[in-house]
């Protein structure tokens, strides 16, 4: 049987001229030296997809980002512009109900002219409820199209967050009224929401967990039962900020999981929503 690709599900082209200080300072802790070299490399989509190579990923989700308070701005237009003809790089929109004056209209025009698979919604970056009403016709647009929406859950160091937006069970009533629509929870609630993460992405059959941003030798700490939800888990690194993707490829490899449950949490899950690979939707 022929192994599920590696996908990663949380990636950010987010180029120095595009984002805040702090977001720069933030990664530097983590990389060090080296996050002037993964920028450069990076700055291409050749360059992308040789770093994929160098750590084992066949695809990755490349996010767009309309947050000015928080992180910056890495608009669709760039992110589209930068992942055309590299089917490896798979662009998601970002929508901001406070910046975008008509969210689904802006979804439509992503999806539909700019070619980008899904969208990314930050809530605790721009300060607004998933669930309000104003983003409804966007989630309509989305189950109409068959695109994901990958949803920030959990906390935040960026400077301007307010985590009151990031709670998990803000998405329970989204689920319900679109049955059909893929919400994936990135970051699975960190910090002081997994255990909503968890019932919910075992509650709906249309959510799911993505893993951007927690330690992957401590999952199983976080969520005893990850393996009973093996179907409902994405990888997610953050990359460019996570110390090294290949290890916590590896870290995940080594947990004490099913070779299938495994598979799937690192590509197989995300290979089925995202249509490549061959694992069609």
């Amino acid at each position: 049987m022929m192994a599920a690709p590696v996908v990663d599900f949380h990636t950010h082209l987010a180029p120095y001229e595009t984002i805040q200080p702090w977001l720069v300072e933030w990664t530097y802790s983590l990389v060090g030296e080296e996050l002037e070299q993964r920028y450069e490399r990076s700055s291409t989509p050749e360059g992308a997809e040789a770093i994929l190579d160098e750590n084992g990923v066949n695809y990755a989700v490349v996010l767009a980002d309309y947050h000015p308070k928080t992180t910056g701005i890495t608009g669709n237009e760039r992110v589209a512009e930068y992942c055309a003809d590299h089917e490896r790089l798979i662009p998601f929109a970002c929508i901001n109900p406070h910046l975008h004056q008509n969210p689904a209209a802006e979804l439509r025009r992503c999806v539909e002219e700019l070619a980008m698979r899904g969208f990314k919604l930050g809530p605790t970056y721009g300060h607004f409820y998933p669930n309000d009403a104003v983003l409804y016709p966007a989630y309509a647009v989305a189950q109409e199209l068959s695109i994901p929406v990958l949803v920030h859950t959990g906390t935040s160091v960026f400077k301007g967050s307010k985590l009151k937006y990031g709670a998990p069970l803000l998405l329970d009533e989204i689920a319900v009224d679109f049955p059909d629509l893929v919400i994936v929870q990135a970051h699975s609630g960190r910090g002081f929401w997994y255990d909503q993460a968890f019932t919910l992405a075992r509650y709906h059959k249309n959510v799911y967990m993505e893993l951007a941003g927690l330690p992957p030798h401590k999952l199983l700490t976080y969520f005893p039962q990850l393996g009973r939800l093996a179907d409902k888990v994405l990888f997610g690194s953050d990359y460019p900020g996570v110390p090294s993707l290949r290890s916590n490829i590896e870290a995940i490899r080594a947990l004490p999981l099913s070779e299938e449950a495994k598979e799937k949490i690192l590509g197989g899950n995300a290979a089925r929503l995202l249509g490549v690979g061959g694992e069609g939707m």
